[in-house]
């Protein structure tokens, strides 16, 4: 997907109302300012969907952004000057790799994840940020998906979304990239066992949603092929040996809560 270009009198505007119009705002500000960042999070998969929105929609309350490592102080710079307001506490604990702002005039929260993506695992964001104009690669956005351990409801819209519109790939760079998701899975037991899981339950809820036939034999040929690639790839000693565990020890993470708004 393009990016479209945004006028400086609206690039130098404060946030606006709409969090996906925001979202592009957003990367324009800091494609002006020779900032790489990218979106992910539920605005990304709007951002990637087609023209009338993604087939099953849902509300976007807030946005994510990835950025490079070492580009702390930059971001922060971006985005005061675009109108947020940074949680001092969180950012001096956290702001090596992940940072918290605020819109204060839309109620709204911006993460900025640095590095790495880590919630419940850890997804590598920050190598492959330029491959895409607007969000980060196709597989990443979805593997941000794969790695929830308590799947909401809006997550899960966002996997059917991104396997609807998207087909699974391996290797030529376009959709979905099977081979990469497989890579790291291969590299990391924990991430394996989560996205199995999250693959499975999807494959057995997607008739919940009220989708017509062929919209669930799309999406569930996706979900298998990428189950499929997952366990083709071979694995890395590290993950034979977390292999042998098991789910004997926890393998995710509980990710803290942000703080809130009016903190």
């Amino acid at each position: 997907m393009e990016a479209t270009s945004i006028s400086s009198s609206r690039r130098d505007n404060g946030p606006l109302s709409d969090p996906v119009a925001e979202s592009r705002r957003l990367i324009d500000v800091f494609t002006h300012k020779n900032v790489v960042a990218r979106l992910l999070g539920g605005a990304a998969v709007y951002v990637q969907a087609p023209a009338g929105g993604p087939i099953l929609a849902r509300e976007v309350k807030d946005i994510d952004i990835a950025t490079r490592r070492g580009a702390r102080r930059a971001a922060t710079e971006v985005l005061v000057a675009a109108g947020y307001v940074p949680d001092e506490m969180f950012n001096a604990l956290h702001g090596a790799r992940r940072l918290l702002f605020y819109d204060e005039a839309n109620a709204r929260k911006l993460d900025v994840f640095v590095g790495d993506f880590s919630m419940c695992h850890q997804v590598p964001i920050a190598d492959r940020l330029e491959r895409e104009p607007l969000t980060i690669p196709l597989a990443e956005l979805l593997l941000t998906k794969l790695q929830i351990v308590e799947l909401t409801e809006r997550d899960q819209r966002d996997i059917y979304n991104l396997t609807y519109h998207h087909p699974v790939t391996n290797g030529d760079g376009s959709g979905i990239e099977a081979n990469y998701i497989a890579e790291v899975c291969a590299r990391d037991w924990g991430l394996w066992r989560t996205t199995k899981a999250t693959l499975e339950r999807c494959r057995s809820e997607i008739g919940e949603y009220g989708l017509d036939a062929g919209a669930r034999e799309r999406i569930g040929e996706r979900l298998t092929q990428l189950s499929q690639r997952i366990e083709a790839e071979p694995k890395t000693g590290k993950w034979k040996l977390r292999n042998r565990v098991g789910d004997r020890i926890r393998w995710y993470d509980q990710p803290e809560e942000h703080p809130q708004q009016g903190r």
